[in-house]
């Protein structure tokens, strides 16, 4: 349950004011097809946390606990200084011929590819050697993220402070990272 949690939340916050959040808006804003999109996301968002708890699930047996640990060290370092960068307009896609189930499926799994969400989410399956459960609740997760965007579009950028929980997020990520890895390195008592 630690896994379906951890990452149910990581992803969600790690999501929020992320890439693929700006593309999914883009997206339902061109479209106009929130089904659609949302059926897309939902495709990509579920393939790219397989692919990641797959690997997660590959990797974890061959590492001992606390290189396990420190890998999901890494992990959160790496999502929690993510999300400290100013996050890069996504191309919109305009001109894919595809339509708006497809065209949100393969960007956004594109996008998605190796990101700090995916990142956070083989880190959790290697660490906890629960590989579904970390999965889910990161696919879960990143559709939490990715809904409001597609749902609200503008709004949300009104209605949420995106930096301020950029800038949270991020403190929880790097604090969460560092002491993973002061423990996992041995370096407390």
């Amino acid at each position: 349950m630690d896994a379906l949690l951890t990452a149910l939340l990581g992803c969600l916050l790690g999501g929020i004011g992320d890439k693929s959040q700006l593309l999914a808006l883009m997206l339902s804003a061109r479209f106009r097809s929130d089904g659609a999109v949302i059926a897309g996301a939902a495709l990509a968002v579920a393939a790219n946390a397989t692919l990641a708890a797959f690997a997660g699930a590959l990797i974890g047996p061959m590492l001992g606990s606390q290189a396990r640990l420190l890998f999901l060290a890494l992990a959160l370092l790496m999502l929690g200084g993510g999300m400290l960068w100013p996050v890069k307009q996504p191309d919109p896609l305009a001109d894919w011929p595809t339509g708006p189930f497809l065209t949100s499926a393969l960007g956004l799994f594109i996008l998605g590819f190796g990101d700090g969400p995916q990142f956070l989410i083989l880190g959790i399956a290697a660490r906890t050697a629960d590989p579904v459960l970390a999965g889910l609740g990161g696919a879960l997760g990143m559709m939490a993220a990715l809904i409001p965007a597609i749902l609200l579009r503008d709004q949300l950028t009104r209605a949420i402070p995106l930096r301020a929980i950029r800038i949270g997020g991020a403190a929880i990520f790097l604090a969460s990272g560092l002491g993973a890895a002061v423990s996992a390195l041995g370096l407390t008592d």
